[in-house]
């Protein structure tokens, strides 16, 4: 089999056998009740019958029983992955869009406070991208949006580790997406079509967060003419939780897609989007958990909360809520040639969740991060159950999850300097230590600076620092509010980046106090369903079925 040239994932990765059963999420939604995968250089190599004849080159590869059941790896198009580190936000109110909860004081003081004081630590930086990546892998996502870095000569890069990233695949089969967070203002709509028309792959941007006209109007404003819409196959509206059914048909008929992060918007705002009604339009939809401050620790419980949702509604099947992390995802960011479904001469993505009964669907719905027993990303075992994982050559660092050894495998040809030779546990200890020490920290990055800025961008050019939802610590909102409007309807575009407070923010130091960090899971956190349950927004029918989905 001839190897394809990569310039960041490995090439090499072993010839490897896997048997157990197989949902492939191809076009005919096949699952072979006892099939075997055939992996080799990062590609699946064969998908069939355990009874088949090895494919060729592979008669004399071992066959790795796995005693589970194999998917392709999971897919999160909406996650500001460094804020993983801090713990679930109890929300104060309900809010109705976004402009609301990011100008909230408890928002600053819980969250954005936090999040700047660690990322003025260059010192953290390691052990927040360290962290945050391996708090994916464990609960099975194999490509995710990235990590971004800049540092004080402007230049800005992606955070290189072992889960894909959406943003910079270094990889030419896997084109690269983009990514916006600021609303487009109703006068940049036909300049913003004029970008969107240049993509050739999908463009990812939030879309309307929250359930009012507001955030309605964010929507409204891609219309320039009567019938003209900013909006193309590329476009991929996060939330779109404020879209009315007229609104889905438009965004089909333009062939816009979205991502669904229920559990944000029921966190935030108490409801989300009118999935069914999307459905009925035919908009492709994918999920996402946006971050752990207020949304999920991972896609297993994104999973459930929509399937929750789903239930009570009547929208989804179960089959169709996996697809929407898995073959949707691949197919809105048109890697579906490569990722998505389990085939020949795809990407050796893959999870496995252990047993091999009842439906396959409901169980990954079900599974908890414990129930994982693998999960590879191009061929190679990043993480699973410590036997499996050196059954299949693989070692790494050791880890307990739900009482289950585990282990994790970061080493890589090309891995990023900052994270090298960074255990986990490391990592976890670092960010347990700064998070108890918030104040301090806060009081450091607000001593003034000696040198001049020319002096410390020229010594500092190399030192990266986390670039916070495009604002590296500038004391603005990190998640741009909304549009407001002026005099007969005038979109004031000074808004997006409107200041936290009206008068000037406090000093961090003044607002942090300490924080828990968030745990690496749901399984070994024995306080996370008391504290949704002190949710103010979430629905109690949601709630409940948390609680005994993860029982």
């Amino acid at each position: 089999m001839a190897t394809r040239k990569k310039p960041f994932d490995p090439a090499d990765s072993p010839k490897l056998a896997l048997e157990g059963r197989i949902v492939t999420m191809n076009g005919a939604f096949k699952v072979i009740a006892r099939g075997r995968i055939y992996t080799q250089n990062g590609d699946i190599v064969a998908v069939q019958d355990a009874a088949a004849p090895a494919p060729a080159g592979f008669g004399n590869t071992a066959v790795t029983d796995i005693g589970g059941t194999i998917y392709p790896g999971l897919i999160d198009l909406h996650n500001h992955l460094p804020y993983n580190v801090l713990p679930l936000w109890q929300v104060p109110k309900k809010f109705t869009n976004r402009g609301q909860w990011s100008r909230h004081a408890e928002y600053h003081s819980k969250i954005s406070a936090p999040m700047q004081t660690l990322a003025a630590t260059p010192e953290l930086l390691a052990a927040i991208c360290r962290y945050v990546e391996a708090k994916a892998l464990i609960g099975g996502t194999t490509t995710s949006q990235g990590i971004t870095l800049a540092n004080q000569a402007g230049i800005r890069r992606y955070f290189k580790g072992v889960v894909r990233n959406v943003e910079a695949t270094d990889d030419e089969t896997l084109p690269a997406v983009s990514t916006r967070v600021p609303d487009v203002a109703a006068r940049d709509a036909q300049a913003f079509l004029a970008r969107l028309k240049k993509e050739k792959t999908c463009y990812l941007l939030h879309l309307s967060e929250g359930l009012d006209p507001t955030a309605r109007r964010a929507f409204e404003s891609l219309q320039f003419a009567p019938g003209e819409w900013a909006i193309t196959p590329s476009l991929c509206g996060i939330h779109a939780a404020a879209l009315r059914p007229e609104d889905f048909q438009t965004l089909a008929a333009k062939g816009g897609s979205m991502v669904w992060s229920p559990f944000s918007n029921l966190l935030l705002y108490g409801g989300t989007a009118d999935v069914a009604a999307a459905k009925a339009a035919g908009v492709p939809i994918s999920l996402g958990c946006d971050w752990a401050p207020s949304g999920s620790r991972n896609l297993l419980n994104e999973l459930k909360v929509a399937h929750l949702w789903s239930e009570a509604h009547a929208i989804f099947t179960p089959r169709e809520l996996v697809a929407m992390v898995t073959r949707n995802a691949a197919r809105l960011l048109e890697w579906d040639a490569a990722l998505g479904s389990l085939a020949a001469a795809k990407r050796a993505d893959l999870v496995v969740v252990e047993g091999v009964s009842g439906d396959p669907y409901l169980q990954l719905i079900r599974a908890k991060e414990s129930d994982l027993s693998l999960v590879m990303i191009n061929g190679i075992a990043r993480f699973g159950a410590e036997a499996l994982m050196r059954a299949l050559g693989f070692s790494g660092e050791s880890l307990e999850v739900g009482g289950a050894r585990r282990m994790l495998y970061f080493a890589h040809p090309a891995a990023d300097p900052l994270v090298q030779n960074l255990s986990l546990s490391a990592a976890q200890e670092a960010l347990k230590g700064a998070l108890r020490s918030l104040p301090a920290l806060a009081r450091k990055a607000e001593r003034p600076k000696l040198m001049s800025e020319a002096g410390l961008a020229r010594k500092s050019g190399s030192t990266w620092r986390l670039a916070l939802d495009e604002v590296l610590d500038t004391g603005v909102d990190l998640r741009p509010n909304l549009p407001l409007r002026g005099p007969g309807g005038r979109t004031l575009r000074a808004a997006m980046m409107r200041p936290l407070f009206a008068a000037a923010p406090p000093k961090l130091s003044a607002a942090v106090a300490p924080l828990a960090i968030d745990r690496l899971t749901v399984v070994d956190d024995p306080d996370y369903l008391d504290a949704l349950d002190m949710q103010k927004n979430v629905p109690a029918m949601i709630k409940e079925g948390l609680r005994d989905l993860w029982s």
